[in-house]
């Protein structure tokens, strides 16, 4: 039997002013650990992002950064901060795993039209001790354009997290909510931006755009 792959660790010490590089490395090491762990170390690397979009936990942006010395492009795998808030870690995490479902689909499976999680992906969730439900809870939806997810207590991502907590992980930043007058200013106008290609478009608040290339929701971010 071939020895086991040791899942790489990182520093969590790093001074504090290097904010950005603590951040951003725990993600890196909790996407290469999941990866070896969950997917036998089979998928690409991202480009790790932090974006606000309302109403999205996270996302995956195929092919979204070009090389810029040579040919090539990398996904983008962004995780919404402001999901952060009231989370732990172990489920903050779980929404990278989730993402990196979609990863695996794209370079190993048959993913449907952008932002769909279909059967495919619903089963491979599955087998990671991640259970696809639109309510977050047993008995919803397993399939649909909008989708979320529970932890199976006991599962494989369950498992794993522990140990990846035993190595120190932790998080340290998320974007707590807006005050009420930052809010105000916000809604008076809202960009909507389509997951799949990337297409923005300005309307009022809580109105349904879909793009006419993807056939996808645009949707919904923060910020005027």
């Amino acid at each position: 039997m071939a020895p086991r792959k040791h899942a790489p660790t990182v520093s969590y010490d790093t001074p504090p002013r290097f904010i950005t590089q603590v951040e951003y490395r725990a993600f890196q090491a909790a996407y290469d650990f999941f990866n070896l762990r969950l997917f036998g170390g089979n998928l690409p690397q991202v480009l790790i992002t932090l974006q606000r979009r309302a109403g999205m936990r996270g996302y995956l942006s195929c092919e979204r950064f070009a090389a810029r010395l040579a040919p090539g492009a990398v996904h983008e795998l962004a995780l919404n901060p402001n999901a952060f808030v009231d989370r732990s870690d172990r489920e903050i995490c779980s929404t990278l795993v989730h993402e990196q479902v979609h990863v695996w689909q794209h370079t190993h499976g048959t993913p449907s039209r952008p932002g769909y999680h279909n059967r495919e992906w619903a089963d491979r969730m599955r087998t990671l001790g991640l259970a696809p439900s639109s309510t977050e809870a047993p008995g919803g939806k397993e399939t649909g354009q909008r989708m979320s997810h529970y932890i199976v207590e006991g599962g494989p991502y369950a498992q794993a997290w522990v140990e990846l907590a035993t190595q120190g992980f932790r998080l340290q930043w998320e974007s707590p909510p807006d005050s009420p007058q930052a809010r105000g200013k916000r809604e008076s106008k809202t960009k909507y931006t389509c997951p799949g290609c990337g297409l923005n478009a300005w309307a009022k608040p809580a109105v349904t755009l879909v793009c006419g290339d993807c056939d996808t929701p645009l949707a919904a971010q923060e910020g005027p």
